[in-house]
């Protein structure tokens, strides 16, 4: 009752309560986009196998024979047949924060109905999760595969030898690890929950606010059982300088409204757990503030007595304009409500330009809508900005609202900074149009990389003119992590980070926030930003040996530090573009490689598939393969001396600095493996797609270096599964969950072994 509980309560977002589901459009059916034929998996005797291994460990059996129409018996006989060890019961705070991970390995297994008996959900449920965690479905393709229903029937006699060759298979690569038990699956949660016994530290000078390492996306607040800042990640973070934390939150569910009545259920719960959350968060030094991505677009069923108010369109929903008075005044009783509620409630940040319809100009529709058209957009998203910042200071007038520029256009910037309420912060991507040329290619960087050091031209700029308008400004930074690789807690690459800090330094930022929802791990990284958070600044050097001597102690610090800077030289190489969320940076070797082309275009960080021309964005095949291979030969330079330094840090540092190298050798191991996975597409795509080969002697080359990409993916998938196995921190990312779980490294293999016997004939 208890699993099925947590799993509800997570799982339906903020569809808990009774008249949401109007607003998230019920009724209307769950997303279908283009509807593709489903993908097939050849290195399963059939899709029932597949299904099967693809949920052992994570769905209860009792769970996957329901789905099935069988018996638990049958699943675990169809499991033990391919050599899968029994499955012990499934935690359940593992169903409740793994439910995107099991969504998107089914995506291509099972229809629409058999996910929502899967995950134990409402279509309602799903269609609001789809929308609102972190466009859930824009990371799946904006599409729903077409997938036949999944019945158990008895394995034929050629399932039987196949799935016994799989069985075989997995002995022979893995031996007697393969019946070692893996560290379970958010075991970090439990971790960085304790509390820690040392009293908190004075809070760090300015705003360093960041985002939890394992917080869930959609409504936090509503369930204090899945807490996204228990009180030892808040004590680590205080220790690390950080003096604020962010959640996400969706406004329409934090008060009640006499204009808008469909708002509000369940308000009093969440500003209770808010209420919590601050208490336990001050007693550190910390304060809470609330991403404002408002107001949202509301179907069209809402508008029908309310015309005046709706905007420009996208989709089946409309923007809820702010130019009709009611809407402003909503925004600011609303949150007027919010912080007279939460005493201490540390303030918001907002974006007025995000991936999400807001105000008519945050998209650049403005002139589509009759409220709107004859106005600046300047002037709406300035105003929108004014009617949150008005509504937040009449109800707690210390709070700070910070308006983040994302997404504005640049010819706009101007403008709207000068029409900011003066009370207001300024924040900049610190990073952002920072212009770089690798590999010959002259790009520039839009966000999250460590790779190119900012801060660029934009944020200084921007904040240029926020300090002469007497606005205060903040730097929105990735210390830890970036989606260049976000398939790790923090990405040992230390010299950049120190670079990164000594420039914001200089520039005289009055804030920063650290992370997006990817990078809150209390980390050495976030040592680094330490060191600078109070005068006198350190130089680069002295902050990098201060930190490299507490980790890894006087006989270990120098070779950390060579470590690091063989880590950031080669980091430095990145191949930087669009293809930062395309290309197979998170998912690593367990990303499937196919004899023939999909046709599946990779989504933004969900699925890589073979799309190698997103792969690769501005740069030519040639120069981004190069680049990587740049990038992991020069990051396995470094693997050595860290090594070294992790045998030299004192006894209580030695479980940090070995995690430490385990984080740094997967980096390489992905690295390594977008190096496999181009060249296997490339060879493929110019062998069974290209022009007919000038000889047979070219076929047999491409064929040779098809498998030599093979050969080493099995190899580094191989690896990965055993460090995965150990550190439940591998493959996680808060808003993506589990990138893989061993058991998708041990299915590389077979498809990589599958795919070599392909070739062979």
């Amino acid at each position: 009752m208890l699993a099925h509980c947590l799993t509800t309560l997570l799982l339906s977002v903020a569809l808990l309560v009774v008249g949401l589901a109007a607003l998230a459009g019920a009724g209307e059916g769950l997303p279908a986009g283009a509807a593709p034929r489903a993908l097939d998996f050849p290195h399963f005797p059939d899709r029932l196998h597949a299904f099967v291994w693809r949920n052992w460990g994570l769905v209860d059996l009792d769970r996957l024979a329901k789905v099935l129409d069988t018996s638990p018996a049958n699943v675990a006989a169809v499991g033990a047949s391919m050599g899968l060890r029994p499955a012990p019961p499934v935690p359940p705070e593992q169903r409740a924060r793994g439910y995107i991970t099991v969504l998107r390995r089914n995506w291509h297994l099972l229809p629409y109905d058999q996910l929502l008996t899967l995950l134990d959900l409402s279509a309602e449920q799903l269609a609001y999760a789809l929308r609102e965690d972190d466009f859930l479905f824009i990371k799946l393709g904006s599409l729903k595969p077409q997938c036949e229903p999944l019945r158990y029937a008895p394995p034929s006699e050629i399932a039987k030898v196949r799935a016994a060759e799989i069985k075989r298979t997995i002995e022979e690569v893995f031996g007697d690890e393969w019946f070692e038990p893996a560290e379970p699956r958010f075991a970090f949660v439990r971790e960085l929950s304790a509390p820690l016994a040392a009293p908190p530290p004075k809070p760090a000078d300015g705003l360093r606010f960041i985002y939890s390492y394992f917080a869930l996306f959609g409504d936090p607040l509503m369930n204090p059982d899945l807490d996204p800042f228990p009180d030892g990640l808040l004590q680590r973070l205080a220790a690390l300088g950080v003096n604020g934390v962010w959640m996400h939150t969706v406004l329409y569910t934090l008060a009640p409204s006499a204009m808008f009545p469909e708002f509000g259920a369940g308000w009093e719960t969440r500003l209770a757990n808010l209420r919590n959350l601050v208490e336990r968060a001050g007693r550190c030094g910390i304060a809470v503030y609330l991403y404002m991505n408002e107001p949202r677009a509301m179907p069209a069923a809402f508008f029908r007595n309310r015309p005046q108010m709706r905007g420009v369109q996208e989709g089946d929903h409309f923007a809820l304009c702010t130019s009709a008075p009611e809407v402003r005044a909503w925004l600011s009783d609303a949150l007027a409500h919010v912080f007279r509620s939460v005493p201490g409630l540390g303030g918001v940040f907002t974006i007025s330009g995000s991936e999400n319809l807001t105000n008519c100009a945050s998209h650049g529709q403005w002139l589509k809508c009759p409220q709107c058209k004859s106005r600046a957009p300047a002037e709406i998203i300035a105003e929108a900005n004014a009617a949150i910042e008005a509504g937040v200071h009449r109800g707690s007038p210390e709070a700070k609202v910070i308006v983040w520029d994302w997404g504005w256009n640049d010819a706009w910037a101007p403008d709207i900074i000068a029409r900011l309420p003066r009370s207001v912060w300024l924040q900049s991507v610190s990073e952002w149009s920072l212009p770089i040329e690798r590999g010959g290619v002259k790009t520039a960087v839009g966000e999250y990389s460590i790779s190119a050091v900012g801060p660029g031209p934009r944020a200084t700029k921007h904040w240029a003119l926020a300090k002469k308008a007497g606005l205060k400004t903040s730097a929105k930074c990735q210390f830890n992590n970036t989606w260049e690789m976000s398939a790790v807690p923090y990405l040992p690459t230390l010299d950049l980070v120190a670079e990164h800090c000594a420039n914001l330094a200089a520039a005289d930022v009055d804030g920063f926030q650290l992370s997006w929802s990817l990078g809150g791990y209390p980390s050495p990284n976030l040592e680094i930003a330490a060191q600078f958070s109070r005068r006198p600044w350190p130089t680069r050097d002295a902050a990098l040996d201060a930190v490299a001597r507490g980790r890894f102690g006087p006989d270990g610090a120098a070779l950390a530090r060579k470590a690091w800077t063989a880590f950031s030289d080669a980091f430095r190489e990145f191949p930087y573009s669009c293809g930062l969320y395309t290309a197979p940076m998170q998912y690593g070797p367990s990303n499937l490689l196919f004899e023939r082309p999909t046709g599946y275009h990779a989504t933004m960080v969900g699925f890589p598939y073979d799309d190698l021309k997103s792969w690769r964005g501005a740069y030519p095949t040639d120069v981004f393969l190069s680049q990587f291979v740049k990038v992991a030969d020069g990051w396995k330079l470094g693997l050595g001396p860290l090594a070294q330094a992790a045998q030299k840090a004192p006894p209580e540092r030695r479980a940090d600095a070995e995690a430490e190298l385990r984080f740094a050798e997967t980096c390489w191991l992905h690295f390594q493996s977008i190096v496999n996975q181009t060249r296997f597409v490339l060879e493929r795509d110019a062998l069974v797609a290209g022009p007919a080969p000038r000889s047979a002697g070219e076929s047999i080359e491409r064929m040779e270096r098809m498998r030599a990409a093979l050969e080493s993916e099995i190899a580094i998938a191989r690896r990965l599964y055993t460090l995965s196995r150990l550190d439940s921190r591998i493959g996680y990312e808060a808003s993506n969950h589990y990138y893989y779980v061993p058991l998708d490294l041990a299915e590389k293999v077979l498809n990589c072994r599958r795919l070599l016997v392909w070739l062979g004939r």
